[in-house]
């Protein structure tokens, strides 16, 4: 690409450099405390990242229409007020990431329905609310790992049909909800490892029809049901979930084993997963050790059975002969 540094023309912003005609603008690292007000009408990628944009105000980009490209990482960003991105109408990758917000505001996604790519990974939110991400009607790759997330409001991810890859790893997550992905069909990623996730509704990811990758890795989950991952109809569907305290019972083993038998369902690391409980079995892998133990348990079934049945005959015996023994005494 045919680099031209004008840093010093009229049409860059002061300390930053402009490439390409100042269709690259390169404002990273800087010392910002806000966003230059002379960026050209013409920027395709703006790098703010670096700076200290601790309050982005409203209508903090008004005039650069043209902008596809916002970067925004560690930027100490705290509080983004009502429409500060609202102008963005064509920007199809946002990266928030690496900030300190605590909250997106109701209006945050307004005017960015071209907005494919967003990025608010290592930041302290706490909960997505119903309206905030409402207008992203074209986004498909949505980063919210690495914050506090423990409340996802309904509807949260309504208007986010062309969803192909959600990360929520790392979050603090108890439950993953039916309806939460209802518009989903087409969400290909699903990561929610490194949560608190103890339960997921049966139906919850029932909506997902091309499902590739889901992750559930090192979470508080202790017993699944065979219905929850045979709703989903996709044609191949890799399931991580180890690191997670489960309790290694034949039910447990019965649920892994008709995962393991349907054709489209692939359990990645099935050979790692281990078991928190009963004590006895605590560490050992559920792969090596289960069936074995379910084995047992049969054969402990059948002796009881054995042994009930043997009594019943042999109470049945003694009661024909004391009443072989009657008749006989009648005689």
């Amino acid at each position: 690409m045919l680099c031209v540094v004008v840093g010093s023309s009229k049409l860059c912003p002061h300390q930053c450099l402009c490439y390409n005609a100042s269709e690259l603008v390169d404002c990273g690292s800087r010392g910002f405390t806000h966003v230059p007000h002379s960026i050209p009408h013409g920027t395709w990628l703006l790098d703010l990242s670096g700076n200290d944009l601790s309050d982005l105000r409203s209508g903090s980009f008004t005039g650069t229409w043209a902008l596809r490209v916002l970067l925004l990482s560690q930027s100490h960003i705290q509080l983004l007020r009502s429409r500060a991105l609202s102008s963005l109408t064509f920007l199809g990758k946002l990266d928030l990431a690496c900030n300190e917000l605590r909250v997106l505001p109701p209006d945050f996604s307004q005017g960015l329905a071209a907005l494919k790519d967003l990025k608010l990974s290592h930041n302290a939110l706490q909960r997505l609310e119903s309206h905030s991400l409402e207008d992203l009607e074209s986004l498909e790759r949505l980063d919210l790992s690495h914050n506090h997330v423990q409340v996802i409001e309904a509807g949260a991810f309504g208007g986010l049909s062309m969803l192909k890859l959600l990360n929520l790893a790392w979050n603090q997550l108890t439950v993953v909800q039916r309806g939460l992905l209802s518009m989903q069909q087409g969400l290909g990623v699903l990561l929610l490892n490194h949560n608190n996730i103890s339960k997921i509704e049966t139906e919850a990811l029932a909506p997902l029809q091309t499902l590739t990758i889901l992750n559930l890795e090192a979470n508080q989950l202790r017993s699944l049901k065979f219905k929850t991952f045979l709703n989903p109809q996709t044609a191949s569907t890799h399931l991580q979930m180890s690191e997670n305290p489960w309790t290694c019972d034949c039910e447990l083993h019965r649920v892994f084993s008709k995962i393991l038998h349907v054709r489209h369902l692939h359990v990645d690391d099935y050979m790692n997963i281990t078991c928190h409980s009963p004590l006895l079995l605590s560490g050992a892998s559920l792969g090596l050790m289960h069936s074995q133990l379910c084995v047992a348990e049969t054969d402990t079934v059948l002796v009881i059975t054995g042994t009930v049945m043997v009594t019943v005959v042999a109470a049945l015996v003694m009661a024909e002969r004391k009443q072989n023994q009657k008749i006989n005494l009648e005689k």
